[in-house]
């Protein structure tokens, strides 16, 4: 048997689930590091027809991930994946969000003028998707299972209270940590919206919050 690898939180014996993949450069830099993919299921929104437009290295990142064995599903919305055909019989040891997002609906939080823009109607869209992950993902853990979600923490960002969020469905805060690129080599966040889907955004401070099933 080959010795276990690790990997910040997550290990290779680890049965780990990826949810809102962009370009799939965070499961690439995951699988490579844990020396296999064969316990990984890596997940998008985008079709595969949609993701090679938007992003330049996606496909490339799909081709070494399904050469390492990880299993990669397209058009997976994280609001109703429990009921998704070749997710409902699985449970996972983790199940990971990064930086999870509405979309930027014409403007965005960084956008001048966004305070007075109905910040609460964008709170509340983008709220609705981390809380359908959530009810969704506490239906997919493991016993000892952990959600784990990165997200900015300086404001507006800190108002979408998703540990509140979290303690609705069930889940509770098992530990949170600073977010370092530095991590997770080869990993470039997106955008995933407009004309500049393809580049990043600076993420400045960020956290890993980490969730389990309260007993």
């Amino acid at each position: 048997m080959e010795a276990e690898k690790r990997i910040k939180h997550y290990s290779s014996s680890h049965k780990i689930l990826l949810v809102g993949e962009g370009d799939f450069s965070f499961a690439a830099s995951l699988a490579t590091s844990l020396g296999s993919g064969v316990n990984m299921v890596s997940t998008s929104l985008d079709s595969k027809v949609m993701l090679n437009k938007k992003y330049n290295e996606a496909m490339a990142n799909v081709s070494r991930l399904e050469d390492i064995g990880c299993t990669v599903i397209h058009e997976v919305d994280c609001c109703t994946m429990s009921q998704h055909p070749k997710l409902m019989s699985n449970l996972f040891d983790r199940i990971v969000f990064n930086f999870p997002h509405a979309g930027f609906f014409f403007t965005s939080e960084s956008t001048p003028g966004y305070e007075k823009c109905n910040k609460w109607f964008f709170f509340s869209l983008h709220k609705n998707v981390v809380e359908g992950f959530l009810r969704n993902a506490v239906e997919m853990l493991t016993e000892n299972g952990e959600v784990h979600i990165t997200h900015k923490t300086t404001h507006p960002f800190n108002m979408w209270e998703i540990e509140k969020l979290a303690n609705e469905v069930g889940l509770g805060l098992l530990d949170e940590v600073p977010f370092f690129y530095r991590d997770y080599p080869g990993y470039k966040n997106k955008r995933g919206e407009g004309q500049r889907c393809d580049q990043s955004f600076p993420i400045g401070k960020s956290s890993t919050y980490k969730f389990k099933i309260m007993n």
